[in-house]
C-alpha cells in the first residue's frame, strides 16, 4: 500500500487503525484493521483548526480514493475541515474480514470506526451509492454530533412494485453474480466505464488497485448480494429504519446528482427530496453514477459549508414585494369572474381546424365548469397540492382545462414543450420527474419508449389495447365526465392556492445548453398577469391570438378571448398568413402574439391572405413579438399587413416575462438617434426600450476577459454588461440546480440573466447578446449582435451570427453568414460577399477576420431564430483549420 501510487492523494492522509468491533458479524473481541484516508493530523501540524468533520462514505465497487478532492479542499487553508474518507471493510485497503456484512453490520462498523477515531462534532456525512444509505444510517445513530448530510447518486428506498436497476439485477442473478463481481474485475470495470468523461487511465488504475484478484474481491460481491431488492431480504428492515428515519432529520442536506445514472436514476433523487425536503439540490446534466469523478462536487460542498446555519444568502429578485403573507387574486381570478358575469356565455376560448373553421370552442361559463369538473376528477385519481403533472398537450382548449384543473388543486404543472428535440423534451421530463403524464398519444408514446415518469393519463378517452400498451390509467374525458357528478364519497373540487406555493416549472428553451426548469409560485404567476396586463393594456375582454404557447395559456388568465391559430406551435414558422387571418376571424381579434420567425413566414405567405383576410388583420389593434431580436425592416413589413396595430417588441425570458417593452415607433425613434448619435450610449444592438412596471434593470460592466465578476450595479450610459432584472415576477428558482440559482442571484436582489447590453442616455435598454458569446479577441472584447444586425442589412443575407475562434484573449472574429438564395454548400464565402460582410460589420466597429457561409443556421426549434453560436464557433474552427465543412 502505497499512497504515493494513488494520483491526487497526499501519502500523508493515508493511515490504518485497530478497531474494536461490536458487530454481529464479527465474534465477541473481535479488532479489524481499517485504512483511512485523513486529514486530520496534518491539519494539526500546520497549525489550521477545523470546522467540523467530513465523515466520506464510499460505495461498491469505489474506496476512499473517490473522495480525493474533498480532502484536498478540506486541507486548504482557507477553508480547514478534517476529512476522513473510510474504506469500509472488506473493501478498498481495509482488512478482509472473510465474513458476509449485512447493512446493519456495515452501520455499526462506521459507528465503532468513529467511537475509535473519538470523531466529535460537528460532522458532516457525505455518502454515495449503497455509502450513502450507511452513512445516513450513523447519521441517525449520531444526531448529537450531526451537523449535515451530503448525497450523491444513492437511494434509501426501493418502489413497491418497480423492479431494481436492470444492472444490478443482472450482477444479482446466480448464473452471473460470482463471476462477475469476484471471479472476474467485470462489475469495476463496468462500474468505472459509467465515468462521464472517462476515467484517466492512472485513475482507473488506482480505482482498481485495492482488488486485484478474487480474494481480494470478496467484498464487492457479498456488497452486492446485500442490495434489498424486495422485502423478504435480511437487509430490507434495517434499510426501511434508514428511509423512515430521513423524516425526522432536521439538519440542512445537499444533494449532488448525476442523471446519466443507470442505477440510481432520478426516481431515487426524487424519494430523497421527499423526505429530506430542506436539502439543496443540484443536478449536474451530462454527468453520471461516478458524479464525483464527473464533476468538480469540492467546490459546491465546501461553498454549501460555508453557509451552514446561516440563512439563505439571497431571496429571488422581487420575492415577496406585496407583503409576506399577503393575498394575491389567483391566476385564474379574471376567468371566474367572467363566467359569473353577463358576458358568461361569450367565447372564451377556441381552437383552429386546418381549413380555417373552428374546431373547437368553450364560452366562459362552459369553460369554468369544464375547470371545476377536470378538478373534481383529478382529484380523485390522486393529483393535489405539490402533485408534479407533465402535461404533453397542445395549445388549445384541452390544455387551458387541464392546466386551471390542476393549478386549482395546487398542483404544479410541468410545461417542457416538443420544441426542446426529442432529446431535450427527454431530459427535461426525466429531471423533473413528474408523479403524473398527462398527454396526447403521440406523447404517451414517447413516454413509453423513453422511460418517463408518472402515471399516465390520455386526452382523449383510448381503446383497451392501446390503453393496456401506453400503460395509461385513464384519460381527460373520463376523470372530467366523474368529476362533472362527483357524489358525496369524492374530495371537494379543489382548494384555494397558498400564493407562496410552487405552481409551475417551465422550461427554457435550451439554445445556450440544456433546458433548464424554471420554478414560478402562484403569487409569481399573477405577477406576470397583473404586468402584462398593465404594460401592453391587455384587459378583459381583449380577443387575443396566440401563436406562441405561453401567451396561449396566459389569455385567459387576463380574461381575454383566446384563439390557437392552425400550426404547430412548437415550430413557429409553421404559422401562414391564411392560418392567422382566420383565427383573428373567428374572433375578430384585437391582439396577436407571435415569434419573429412566426412573422416571417406569415409574410412570406401573405399572397394567401383574401380581401376578408386583409380587412380582420387590418383591424387588430395591438401584435407582441418576443423570443428573439426582432428586427426594424421585419416589424415595417409587418406593419403593413397589420396597419392600424401598434407593434411591440417586449424583451424577456422564460425567468422573467416582460422585463422591458418597446414600439416600433420607439424603435425607429432610437435608430435615429443612434444614427445621429446625438443620444450617448444609443446603438450597437437590439433596442428593447424601458423596464415594464415594477421592473428594474441594471448591468454588471464586463471585464477584460469577457466575463462580468462584479457585484455592483450600474446604469450608466454606454456600459456593457451582464443585464440583471428585479421584479415581483421574476423566477422563484431553478428547479433542482442549486447552483445555477445561487450564481443567478449573487448580486443581492437581482436575477442575472445571462444576456450583455448597455443603457442609452434616455435609460433605454440595448442587447448585445448572451455573456457566453462575448468573443475575446486581442485587446477588447466584442459583443456579436451589433455587427450581426449590420451584417443582416444586406440584401444577400438572411441571418448572420458573430463568433469567436480561438484561445480566449486572442479569439479571430468569424463571420457566419446564411445567404439569401441559400448557398448550396457550406463553407468560405466568396470574396465579393466576405468583402461586403466586412465592411458591414466595420460599420458596427468590429473587425472581421473570416467570413463563412451556410444555407442556414443552426437555430433553435422552439424559436426557430436563436442560432447556436457555441456550436458555429467549434464548427468554424474545424472549417478554418482545414477541415472539410459539412454541416454546421
Amino acid at each position: 500500500m502505497v499512497a504515493a501510487d494513488w494520483p491526487g492523494v497526499d501519502p500523508e492522509w493515508s493511515r490504518e487503525i485497530d478497531v474494536a468491533s461490536t458487530s454481529a458479524a464479527d465474534g465477541s473481541g473481535a479488532v479489524r484493521r481499517w485504512h483511512v484516508l485523513d486529514n486530520g493530523a496534518q491539519l494539526s501540524r500546520r497549525g489550521l483548526t477545523p470546522a467540523g468533520t467530513l465523515l466520506c462514505v464510499h460505495g461498491n465497487p469505489t474506496w476512499s480514493y473517490l473522495w480525493r478532492t474533498l480532502l484536498a479542499a478540506g486541507s486548504d487553508p482557507a477553508h480547514p475541515w478534517r476529512v476522513v474518507a473510510v474504506d469500509q471493510l472488506d473493501m478498498g485497503y481495509s482488512e478482509r474480514t472473510g465474513t458476509f456484512r449485512r447493512l446493519e453490520d456495515r452501520i455499526n462498523d462506521l459507528g465503532d470506526l468513529t467511537t475509535a477515531l473519538g470523531l466529535d462534532g460537528p460532522v458532516v456525512t457525505v455518502g454515495h451509492d449503497w455509502g450513502g444509505v450507511i452513512s445516513l444510517g450513523w447519521a441517525l445513530a449520531h444526531q448529537q454530533q450531526l451537523a449535515g448530510v451530503v448525497l450523491t447518486n444513492t437511494a434509501v428506498h426501493q418502489p413497491a412494485g418497480a423492479g431494481i436497476p436492470p444492472a444490478l439485477r443482472l450482477a444479482l442473478h446466480p448464473a452471473v453474480h460470482r463471476w462477475g463481481t469476484t471471479t472476474s474485475d467485470t462489475f469495476l470495470r463496468v462500474t468505472h466505464s459509467l465515468a462521464h468523461p472517462p476515467l484517466a487511465t492512472d485513475v482507473r488504475t488506482a480505482f482498481m488497485a485495492p482488488y486485484r484478484g478474487a480474494a481480494r474481491r470478496a467484498g464487492v460481491g457479498n456488497f452486492v448480494a446485500d442490495i434489498p431488492a424486495d422485502a423478504s431480504h435480511p437487509s430490507f428492515p434495517a434499510l426501511s429504519r434508514v428511509a423512515a428515519g430521513l423524516s425526522g432529520l432536521g439538519v440542512p442536506a445537499l444533494m449532488l446528482w448525476g442523471p446519466r445514472d443507470p442505477i440510481f436514476s432520478d426516481r431515487y433523487l426524487k424519494d430523497l427530496i421527499g423526505r429530506l425536503p430542506q436539502a439543496k439540490v443540484h443536478r449536474f446534466e451530462g454527468a453520471g453514477h461516478l458524479v464525483a469523478e464527473d464533476r468538480d462536487i469540492a467546490a459546491p460542498v465546501f461553498e454549501w459549508l460555508a453557509g451552514l446555519g446561516r440563512d439563505s444568502p439571497t431571496e429571488p429578485p422581487g420575492h415577496g414585494t406585496d407583503g409576506p403573507g399577503n393575498e394575491v387574486p389567483p391566476l385564474w381570478a379574471p376567468l371566474t369572474t367572467l363566467a359569473a358575469g353577463p358576458d358568461g356565455g361569450d367565447t372564451a376560448v377556441a381552437e383552429m381546424a386546418a381549413d380555417g373553421s373552428v374546431a373547437r370552442s368553450l364560452s366562459w361559463q362552459e369553460l369554468e365548469r369544464n375547470i371545476a369538473a377536470l378538478a373534481a376528477g383529478l382529484a380523485e385519481a390522486g393529483v393535489g397540492h405539490g402533485s408534479r403533472v407533465s402535461l404533453m398537450v397542445p395549445p388549445g382548449v384541452d390544455l387551458t382545462v387541464v392546466l386551471y384543473a390542476c393549478l386549482r388543486l395546487g398542483a404544479v404543472v410541468v410545461v417542457a414543450d416538443a420544441g426542446l428535440g426529442t432529446r431535450g423534451l427527454s431530459r427535461a421530463v426525466k429531471g423533473a420527474t413528474p408523479d403524473f403524464l398527462i398527454g396526447i398519444d403521440r406523447a404517451l408514446a414517447a413516454a413509453s419508449v423513453l422511460g418517463w415518469s408518472g402515471r399516465r393519463i390520455s386526452v382523449r378517452d383510448l381503446p383497451a389495447a392501446r390503453r393496456r400498451l401506453l400503460a395509461v390509467e385513464t384519460s381527460l374525458a373520463a376523470l372530467a365526465r366523474r368529476g362533472a357528478d362527483p357524489g358525496p364519497e369524492l374530495p371537494d373540487r379543489g382548494p384555494a392556492s397558498d400564493p407562496d406555493a410552487d405552481a409551475a416549472v417551465l422550461f427554457t428553451s435550451g439554445s445556450t445548453g440544456p433546458a433548464k426548469g424554471v420554478l414560478y409560485t402562484h403569487r409569481q404567476l399573477a405577477a406576470m398577469r397583473d404586468t402584462v396586463a398593465a404594460t401592453l393594456g391587455i384587459r378583459p375582454g381583449a380577443r387575443l391570438v396566440a401563436g406562441f404557447a405561453p401567451f396561449a395559456l396566459l389569455g385567459p388568465a387576463l380574461g381575454a378571448v383566446s384563439v390557437t391559430p392552425a400550426m404547430d406551435v412548437t415550430v413557429p414558422r409553421t404559422l401562414t398568413a391564411r392560418a392567422l387571418a382566420d383565427a383573428a376571424a373567428a374572433i375578430d381579434a384585437t391582439v396577436i402574439f407571435a415569434s419573429p420567425a412566426a412573422l416571417r413566414n406569415v409574410l412570406a405567405t401573405q399572397g394567401g391572405v383574401g380581401l376578408a383576410g386583409q380587412e380582420v388583420l387590418g383591424r387588430v389593434e395591438l401584435l407582441l413579438s418576443a423570443g428573439a431580436p426582432v428586427p426594424e425592416p421585419l416589424l415595417a413589413e409587418v406593419q403593413r399587413l397589420l396597419p392600424r396595430a401598434s407593434l411591440h417588441t417586449p424583451y424577456g425570458m422564460t425567468e422573467a416575462l416582460p422585463v422591458t417593452d418597446i414600439s416600433l415607433e420607439q424603435i425607429r425613434a432610437a435608430e435615429a438617434d443612434a444614427a445621429a448619435g446625438t443620444v450617448a450610449g444609443a446603438g450597437n444592438g437590439v433596442c428593447v426600450g424601458w423596464p415594464v412596471r415594477g421592473a428594474r434593470a441594471a448591468v454588471i460592466p464586463l471585464a477584460a476577459d469577457g466575463t462580468a465578476p462584479g457585484n455592483e450595479p450600474v446604469t450608466e450610459a454606454g456600459v456593457t454588461g451582464e443585464i440583471l432584472v428585479s421584479a415581483p415576477h421574476v423566477k422563484e428558482t431553478y428547479d433542482r440546480l442549486w447552483l445555477t440559482q445561487r450564481e443567478s442571484v449573487r448580486t443581492a436582489g437581482w436575477h442575472r440573466t445571462g444576456d450583455v447590453g448597455h443603457f442609452d442616455a434616455a435609460g433605454r435598454l440595448w442587447v448585445e447578446g448572451r455573456l457566453v458569446h462575448v468573443v475575446t479577441a486581442p485587446g477588447t472584447v466584442v459583443t456579436p449582435v451589433g455587427a450581426e444586425q449590420a451584417i443582416e442589412r444586406l440584401d444577400d443575407v438572411g441571418l448572420a451570427a458573430v463568433v469567436g475562434v480561438g484561445p480566449s484573449g486572442t479569439q479571430a472574429v468569424v463571420a457566419v453568414v446564411e445567404t439569401v438564395p441559400p448557398a448550396r454548400r457550406a463553407g468560405p464565402a466568396a470574396p465579393q460577399l466576405a468583402g461586403r460582410v466586412r465592411d458591414a460589420a466595420r460599420q458596427a466597429g468590429v473587425s472581421v477576420s473570416a467570413v463563412l457561409a451556410v444555407p442556414s443556421q443552426p437555430t433553435d426549434i422552439r424559436h426557430n431564430a436563436k442560432i447556436d453560436r457555441t456550436r458555429l464557433s467549434r464548427w468554424a474552427s474545424a472549417v478554418l483549420a482545414g477541415g472539410r465543412p459539412g454541416t454546421p
